[in-house]
Formats: C-alpha cells, structure tokens, sequence
C-alpha cells in the first residue's frame, strides 16, 4: 500500500472509531452485571432478573461503571416501589460518598408523605443538594420513568419522562461546591445506589459527546 493511501486509511479509521464512540452504547445488557464494578455495599444486593437490573435495597453501597465518562447523554427508566429512593451518580471517583465527592441525581418518590418537608434539591431529578429540579413529572409507584441526563462541563440538563426539569450550570452554584466538591470534576465514573428499597433499573445507554 503507498504511504499517501496508508495515511488515509488510517485516518479514515480514526474518524470511524471517534464516530463510533459517540454513539449511544448499552451499559446494561439484560443478562449480567458485566460492565459493571460493586463499590461498597453486600454482595448479591444487585441482581439480574428477567431482564431487569434491581437493587434489594439492602446493605448499602452502589454499582460504578468499568469505564469514566466526561461530556455524555445518558437514559435509563426506573421504577420505584412506594417510598422508594435511590440515585444516579455522575462523573464519581470510586472512593468517598459518590453524593459528595461526585454527584447524585436523586430517584424518589416524591409524592409520598416521609418525604413531605424535603428541601427543593433533594427531590428527583435535583443534582442533590446544589440544583433543584422542577417537581410534577415523576409517575407513580410501580411505574417506568425515563430518566435522561445530559451533561456538557458544568452544563447539566435533565429530563424526566419528557419534560426538562434541571437545565442549570454549575458554576452557578459556587456555594455548593465547599460541601459538595464533585461539582468541580470533569470526568468520572457513572454509578447506581442502592439505598433503603428495591429499585429496578432497564434500558441503560450513554453517548459521549
């Protein structure tokens, strides 16, 4: 092959493989925990069930993807039992309290009554305890909600269930960052918690942007 043409190839695989990467890609493949790393927590609190991913609820602790993510789009459905809470981690380093030392998108279920005196930005959908989300779009228990979250440096974008309820920056909220320095982190680990209920997880993808 000459050199000239060579050249070219590769550089037309370069592109492919960049195009490929920024595709949306599954994280969960409906069968196993492949993909996936237990930090914290019992073992045997997450399972594979039907197709459906699903925290006991029991024993603390999250589950942390193999790989860090730095801009990305990234939808799952949920669904909670009454009372239910759990939370999506985003660009969380594997030690320390992924809520703090990345940052957490709340699940919950906002409408039950132990929940009642919440403050905004602990409520689903919130970057929780820095941005608030705009409540009225979760459904109930026992119902899929699709969540999507999308985030560009400190931009954050998230939709529930078609309706824009976070669409913030974070160096807006210079306050938060002293409690919650994994506002400040570009790049990291996308995980689950698993909090104080069953919660199941399907459908997991993400895109690098």
């Amino acid at each position: 092959m000459r050199p000239m043409l060579a050249s070219l190839t590769a550089l037309a695989l370069l592109a492919l493989a960049a195009a490929q990467d920024k595709e949306p890609h599954s994280l969960f493949d409906g069968k196993t925990l492949n993909g996936w790393t237990n930090v914290g927590g019992s073992q045997g609190n997450w399972l594979v069930k039907e197709g459906i991913l699903v925290t006991r609820g029991e024993g603390g602790g999250w589950i942390s993807t193999e790989q860090e993510y730095s801009d990305f789009e990234l939808s799952l459905e949920y669904k909670l039992q009454a009372g239910g809470n759990s939370g999506v981690f985003i660009r969380s380093p594997q030690t320390g309290d992924p809520a703090y030392t990345g940052m957490e998108i709340q699940i919950l279920d906002d409408d039950d009554s132990r929940y009642a005196e919440l403050k905004p930005y602990q409520y689903c959908g919130s970057v929780y305890g820095v941005i608030a989300a705009k409540r009225g779009s979760t459904k109930g228990p026992g119902e899929w909600n699709t969540l999507t979250v999308r985030a560009v440096g400190p931009k954050i974008k998230i939709t529930l269930n078609g309706t824009t309820i976070v669409d913030g920056d974070l160096k807006e909220h210079p306050e938060a960052a002293a409690d919650h320095p994994g506002i400040l982190r570009d790049k990291g680990y996308i995980g689950i918690q698993s909090h104080s209920e069953p919660v199941e997880f399907r459908a997991i993808s993400i895109k690098s942007l």
